[in-house]
């Protein structure tokens, strides 16, 4: 796989919406947050190391990870984030390199929501794109998804990466900031540019141009 796109976004930007989309388009899609959660069911490997190094109090009693005790420890502790990413970090990552060794499509679009905070996935990526959208757009589409009130909302964001840092890193920016039918056709235009590049790429062009950021 040679055209790796990392899609990041704050809270509320709708990653997971220009990722959905990405997919019915036809691109592979790879989402750690999702291998995370496969890794911390009842049983799995990511679970049964969080309950060796944090205590049987962080798992539920069906044995998957007590995600609510663990999003307020982290939340509050430090050195606890570190130490649950030291476990589950090396996992995910082992499970991506299968799944993008794994897949046929013409590109690949690899979702780590916090990339800019870790920095991770950067010898795997070819391609940083940014969802992007206004803050207070974002606590108003939170608050609606998950019932936040505001200073929750605005708590989390400020423990993310903040929009000028994202925005920094990016190669590619989906603003999204209208209804879901504008969201489709940015997408679908990026989509489009990603698959001419995959192109050149595949065929060992030199000196093919980067797709301009979309506005």
């Amino acid at each position: 796989m040679s055209l790796v796109i990392a899609l990041t976004g704050g809270i509320g930007s709708g990653k997971s919406s220009v990722a959905e989309l990405l997919a019915e388009f036809g691109a592979a899609v790879i989402d750690t947050d999702a291998i995370a959660h496969q890794l911390t069911a009842p049983g799995a490997a990511g679970s049964r190391e969080i309950g060796r190094q944090f205590g049987a109090d962080f798992l539920r009693a069906d044995g998957a990870l007590d995600r609510d005790r663990m999003r307020s420890l982290v939340f509050a502790d430090p050195a606890a984030r570190k130490k649950l990413e030291a476990i589950l970090h090396p996992m995910i990552r082992s499970k991506v390199q299968v799944a993008l060794g794994a897949t046929n499509a013409p590109y690949a679009v690899l979702v780590v929501p916090l990339l800019v905070e870790t920095g991770a996935y950067q010898n795997v990526a070819t391609r940083t794109l940014v969802v992007d959208c206004s803050e207070p757009a974002q606590i108003a589409r939170v608050g609606r998804r998950s019932n936040l009130p505001e200073d929750t909302v605005r708590g989390i964001m400020a423990s993310q990466a903040s929009r000028t840092e994202r925005l920094a890193r990016a190669d590619d920016i989906i603003v999204n900031d209208a209804d879901l039918a504008t969201l489709r056709h940015r997408t679908s235009e990026l989509h489009r540019r990603y698959l001419a590049l995959a192109k050149e790429e595949a065929a060992g062009e030199p000196g093919s141009e980067k797709p301009k950021k979309p506005h």
